[in-house]
This record gives structure tokens, sequence and C-alpha cells, in this order.
């Protein structure tokens, strides 16, 4: 398991003594150093367990079980596709396809460049306008191919 740098380490366990005296902090914690690092380091999950006198193997099966906690750093720009029922019936599944083709990745992914990660993601409140998607926290609707390749064109650095 890999080891965090000193820093890390401090803030993860500054993160977890921030929230260990609420009830059932697992969540919060993970959900705190998400937000710290854009993704929860492999060597957080012995830290976390020692701190909230937890075993590995539930700190690692709560990051692991839900799908929002990521593992690895994510790109520069985050993409989350809607995957819910009413987009799925305005065509979320093709547009879905469309992406992973433009992008070359599939979902939970992050491009070799380093500049897109792509996630499902299951209703965005923007049913009236399906399909939808969240691009870097900015919310889309009515989403085509089209409508998507402009928005990721838009997210490239200039060539």
């Amino acid at each position: 398991m890999e080891s965090l740098p000193s820093e890390q380490s401090a803030a993860v366990r500054r993160i977890v003594a921030q929230h260990k005296e609420r009830p059932g902090p697992l969540l919060e914690v993970l959900h705190a150093i998400q937000a710290s690092f854009g993704y929860i380091p492999g060597g957080a999950v012995p830290l976390v367990a020692e701190e909230l006198n937890l075993s590995r193997a539930e700190v690692h099966g709560v990051v692991s079980f839900y799908h929002y906690f990521r593992r690895s750093r994510p790109g520069a720009h985050t993409v989350s596709l809607c995957q819910a029922e009413s987009c799925q019936s305005m065509g979320a599944q093709a547009l879905a396809e469309h992406a992973q083709k433009r992008l070359g990745i599939e979902f939970h992914q992050t491009t070799a460049d380093g500049r897109f990660s792509l996630d499902p993601v299951y209703c965005l409140g923007n049913c009236a306008c399906s399909p939808a998607a969240m691009i870097d926290g900015r919310l889309h609707g009515r989403l085509t191919p089209e409508a998507f390749d402009a928005l990721i064109a838009a997210g490239k650095p200039a060539t």
C-alpha cells in the first residue's frame, strides 16, 4: 500500500480529528479527504482505520463500495453523465457511448493525458432537460453528441 508524504498524512489526521467525535464518522471523513485531495489515496486507508479504530478492510470496503469515491487522481476536467431513467429514455446510453468513444475511455477512467475523467451519475435533477451531464460542476441539458463535442473542445488547451 502506498505511503503518504508527511504533509498529506498530517492533513488526513487533521480531517479525521475534525470528524472523529461525530456518530459514524467514516463517510464524513472520506468525503472530506476526497474534497481535500480530489480522491482517496491508498495510503489514507490505514491512517483512517487507525484513527477511527476500524480495520483496514472496513475502510477499504466503504471506499470501494461507493462509486462516488475515487481511488486515483481525477483528470483536470470531470465529466459526469446522467444514467438515470429519464435520461436513459432520452438517449443517455447513446450519449455515453459517444462520450466514451470521443474521450477514448470507459466510465471511472481518466484520459491518458490527464485532461478528462468520465463518471456515471444517477440523477442530476435535470430530468426535464434530458439527457444531462455535469462538466466541472456545471450542469448541461438536452445534450447531443455534437453539443458534447463542443463542450469537450472548450476544455482542451489550444494547440
